[in-house]
């Protein structure tokens, strides 16, 4: 039995929320609520030391890290539609781009959302229960990423942010240019974890950037990859974030 714990879907959630979708796999759905810190709650916890979701649980075995968790998904269920290459490039090219986005884009992506979103929170928090939940904070690098929310981030941050997912976008765009997924002729989980880290919002929260203009071909992808039933069913999940935050991610900086 599969049960995924996870958020709303959007970023590493959505990532996995389409694997599953994408390969048939039938599922317990848990959501954790990050706005009111379940991640960081003992139950949660037992599950993930690390308070990081989404989490999966396949007949009692714990896999975290969502492209380690697709790569397990290929591994354990063979027969289901595979979103790996079966040829050693393939998956090699497949990998790459995966290390890519988690390296390269994911973070810088997150910086911007953490920019619009997390900081509204952070601030309504009253300083001494701010401080009471950054104790439960099992990272070092959230709490610190939870301050610096706080605080705001520095123009200088947002600024790199914002170069390193130009760069991402051209390097997508040219790709793109040479084959129709990024890992070549088929579609794998490395179109899944751009898509869900950047490319399904980077025409909202980037409209400065122009995209439809600058980068024509991966307009044309993101529409490919929306259209895709199993991604529709995916965003298709509930989601819980306050209405009035989510406004924000459309919404120019």
């Amino acid at each position: 039995m599969l049960k995924l714990y996870h958020a709303e879907p959007a970023a590493n959630s959505l990532k996995a929320l389409i694997s599953l979708k994408e390969k048939n796999l039938e599922f317990e759905s848990v959501y954790v609520d990050l706005h009111k810190f379940e991640q960081h709650e003992p139950w949660f916890l037992a599950i993930n030391p690390e308070g990081q979701v989404p989490v999966l649980e396949h007949d009692g075995a714990i896999v975290t890290q969502t492209t380690v968790m697709a790569e397990y998904l290929e591994d354990a269920f063979p027969d289901a539609p595979p979103l790996r290459p079966a040829d050693p490039l393939g998956r090699a090219r497949m990998r790459w781009w995966n290390k890519f986005c988690d390296e390269h884009v994911m973070e810088y992506v997150s910086i911007h959302g953490w920019h619009r979103m997390v900081t509204v929170i952070a601030r309504a928090i009253e300083e001494g229960e701010f401080e009471r939940l950054m104790a439960r904070v099992p990272l070092h690098e959230q709490r610190e990423k939870w301050r610096k929310a706080r605080r705001g981030f520095e123009p200088a941050d947002l600024a790199n942010a914002t170069r390193k997912i130009e760069i991402a976008i051209d390097k997508v765009e040219r790709r793109l240019a040479e084959t129709p997924w990024l890992a070549g002729d088929m579609y794998t989980t490395a179109d899944i974890n751009f898509f869900a880290n950047c490319g399904f919002a980077v025409q909202r929260l980037f409209p400065e950037l122009q995209v439809e203009t600058r980068a024509p071909r991966l307009v044309d992808w993101i529409g490919r990859v929306s259209a895709r039933p199993a991604v529709q069913a995916a965003m298709a999940m509930p989601n819980r974030t306050d209405p009035a935050l989510r406004t924000l991610t459309t919404a120019s900086h």
